[in-house]
This record gives structure tokens, sequence and C-alpha cells, in this order.
């Protein structure tokens, strides 16, 4: 389940589109702003090697919505700062985004129109479908690389769950103890597996000493080995309720893997570290809730959230039961309090780090 063509967020500008519900992704966009910048100063700063006259920004699974250029408006700004203040002329830019085929392209590349205005830096821009477990560029033709919100998504289910049929999740509370320790190792490792790939592939595409920046939600590190990131274990929590209830099939709920893991900084590192392309410049560990208003944290909006995200993955393997899924989510917060007090008891972090192609 979940394949290339699910894995996307609920498309179009309505009202359950991920357009109209990311205003939290936007947020941690902007944690990524410093870290972008510095790496724009690095490639641009005269003790640079490369000194280039051209340069190509790519945005991996950059999704749909206003969030869509905000990571390569912040690049092509910062060029154009830097330009501005050292009195040079500003490299030609080639912005590149990419997510996978499904994802809507169509209101993307409307919007890719906002970066043509004005012709300080030249921007050419282009659109790359496919996933980030495969090629997507040609060899060393990027320099810098970011992403955001995107790289806890597994290219698949752990093998090791599904052709065993052990349930990600199991509807009984025992079972589901005794078994979360294997099925954590099983993510760990199809997580390794992946991001491991993703390294490799884009050593292959960056310039010598090119950048990449990125931002992806995990875990703290001294959280116990079984525990998952708060949405997964939130989204299985709300189909085992919907299960019990006879809304949903207790086979289909056994065989629902999501692909998803967060991984605790540390793991990370290590990741970064054995496979051996990229040196660390800079790695931030922070609470995404912190620059959020708690007044803003509301049941109908959290679970509208959750909609936009899982909506298609959901439907594709249980059939149309969103209605269901709506009012049950929004039933699990219905005291007051409830989902601040389930938000404050779920930690979660978000990594954002910055490496050097070595």
């Amino acid at each position: 389940m979940a394949s290339k063509q699910t894995l996307h967020m609920n498309q179009g500008q309505g009202e359950t589109s991920y357009a109209c519900n990311s205003s939290a992704q936007s947020v941690e966009q902007n944690k990524m702003k410093p870290l972008i910048e510095a790496a724009i100063l690095d490639l641009c700063s005269s003790s640079s090697t490369m000194l280039p006259t051209k340069m190509v920004i790519a945005d991996l699974g950059c999704s749909s919505g206003p969030n869509a250029l905000t990571l390569v408006s912040i690049a092509v700004q910062a060029i154009h700062s830097h330009c501005l203040q050292f009195v040079q002329p500003p490299p030609e830019v080639c912005v590149l985004l990419n997510d996978l085929p499904h994802n809507d392209f169509n209101t993307v590349v409307k919007s890719l129109v906002t970066l043509h205005q004005g012709n300080d830096p030249i921007v050419v821009t282009g659109v790359a479908p496919g996933s980030f477990y495969e090629r997507l560029f040609t060899s060393g033709s990027l320099h810098l690389v970011c992403s955001s919100n995107s790289l806890h998504w597994l290219s698949k289910a752990p093998e090791v769950l599904t052709s065993n049929k052990i349930s990600a999740y199991d509807i009984d509370e025992h079972a589901r103890l005794q078994k979360l320790p294997i099925v954590f190792e099983a993510y760990g490792q199809q997580f390794r597996k992946d991001f491991t790939l993703f390294l490799k592939l884009r050593a292959k595409e960056l310039v010598p000493g090119g950048r990449m920046v990125i931002s992806l939600p995990g875990r703290r590190s001294d959280e116990l080995a079984s525990e998952f990131c708060h949405l997964w274990e939130t989204l299985a929590q709300i189909l085992r309720v919907m299960t019990i209830e006879g809304v949903i099939d207790r086979v289909k709920f056994d065989s629902f893997y999501v692909p998803m893991h967060g991984p605790s900084h540390e793991e990370l590192k290590v990741i970064i570290q054995e496979e051996g392309s990229f040196s660390i410049s800079e790695m931030q560990v922070h609470d995404p809730r912190s620059c959020v208003d708690n007044a803003l944290i509301v049941p109908s909006m959290f679970a509208s959230m959750m909609r936009a995200v899982f909506e298609p993955i959901i439907v594709q393997h249980f059939g149309d039961v969103m209605d269901e899924f709506m009012a049950c989510t929004e039933q699990r917060w219905s005291q007051p309090g409830s989902l601040e007090e389930e938000v404050a008891g779920n930690p979660l972090v978000m990594l954002v780090v910055s490496l050097t192609k070595a």
C-alpha cells in the first residue's frame, strides 16, 4: 500500500486541500531560512572556489499550495541580497521543484510565475516529477538542495512487516506493546536504507562543495525506542477506534502501514556520518510548537490538517471513509483542552540540518 501514486497531499485549493491546511509546515520552513541564507552566502562568497555564473536550486518534496515556493524564494532572495551588498553581477538561477508524479503540479506551475518577476537575478524554472529515492538530475548540476517536511516519508513500508503480516499497530493493546520494538526497529531500518540512498543520490547530483538544507519531524533522543512520531501514532489510534466501532474492516486495519518514520537527531547524525558524502555544517533540534499560538490549536483545524495529509492513503486502503474519519477525529478531542493535553503529552521535535558535500 501507499505507493508512489497515493503518497501525495490533498490536491487543489479547496477547504480540505493541503494548500489550505499547511500553516504548521510554513512555520517550519521559516526556521530553515537562516540556514538557507548561510548556504547561499557560502556558495556566492568570494572566498569560494566556485564563483558560479549560474546556480541551480532544487526543492525536493515541494508539495503544492503557498509553501511550494517558500524555500526556493528564500534562496533567490538571498542571492539577490548578496549581489547587491557586494556589487557583484548576479548569477543566472534555475529553480527546480520536485515531488511525486501525482502531486498537484498544475497549481505549482501557475505559482512559478512569481519567481520570474524582475530581472535581477534572471530566474528560469521547471518541475521534476519523481521520487527523491531515485536519480532526478544530471551529475554535478545542483548547487543547493532544500527539503522540508518530506524525508520522514519512506519509499515503502518495511517488507519484514508486510511479508510476515506483522501489523504496524495492533488493535489489542497488550499485543501492540509486545510487537512495538520489532515494528519500530523495522521502520528504523527502512529509514536508514532510504536516507542513505537519498544522500548517495544527492551527492552525485550536487557540484563539489554543494549544499543541502533539510528539515523533517523526528523524536527526542530520550524517548523510548518504541515510540513513533505524533502524527503516525494519532492516525493509528483514530483508525483503531473506527475499527472497534465497525466502520472499517479489521483485516484492512491490520494490513495498514504508514510509510513514515521520525528519527532522533543521533540517528540522523550517525547515518550521515556513516554514508560519508556530506559533512554536517549545522544541526538544530527544536519544538515546532514554540512558534505556534496555542489558541490556534483547535480540534477542527488539527482534524483538517490530518485529512489534508493522510486522505489519499486512507481512501486508497479503506475506501471513502473520510466523513467517519473526520467525525471520529473531532470526537477524540471533544472535551475542552483535550487536544492541548494530547499535544503536550506527545513531545515532537523538528530536525533541521545543513550539509556540505564533502
